[in-house]
């Protein structure tokens, strides 16, 4: 009987089929994602502004991407969610959301959110909020959905949206 001991290049063939086989099997995830159709017939979505805003004042809107470094609910409420995020500036943004009805905490930590940066600070429940997470708002059979827009996470911390 002869005892094979694992080379390097033996091991490293062995992850090399253990990667190929994550990303066949996380191929297949996402194509069946693409498979899933989503009915959108029921939605409804707000009307869109009729006054014009002009590109000036657009342009002093600061929208930054947003990595969550940290998510919690606020005590004594239903409603908020405390984020605390790097926004590239080396200096921690505290930002508080009405979206707990749509997720936990625990699952937004290391998404890559929009937020509009240079809003004034706005006390909610005693803490200042200092900016606003961007969401898309819908209504679906009379009642109100809502996505926090994550974006994909090779953006960095502080790049800028124009």
């Amino acid at each position: 009987m002869r005892l094979e001991i694992p080379t390097m290049k033996s091991l490293d063939a062995k992850k090399g089929e253990a990667k190929a086989e994550k990303a066949v099997e996380k191929a297949a995830a996402a194509e069946e994602k693409v498979a899933e159709k989503i009915d959108f017939s029921n939605v409804k979505i707000e009307p869109l502004f009729e006054e014009m805003v002009d590109f000036d004042t657009f342009a002093k809107s600061d929208f930054r991407a947003v990595k969550v470094k940290e998510c919690e609910a606020v005590k004594k409420s239903k409603k908020l969610l405390k984020f605390v995020l790097d926004d590239g500036t080396g200096v921690d943004r505290v930002i508080l959301s009405g979206i707990h009805e749509y997720y936990e905490p625990e699952e937004l930590v290391g998404k890559t959110c929009i937020a509009i940066t240079n809003l004034p600070p706005r006390p909610m429940m005693g803490i200042d909020s200092c900016g606003m997470l961007i969401s898309a708002v819908h209504e679906v059979d009379g009642h109100e959905g809502l996505n926090l827009l994550m974006v994909d996470d090779r953006i960095p911390a502080g790049a800028k949206l124009y």
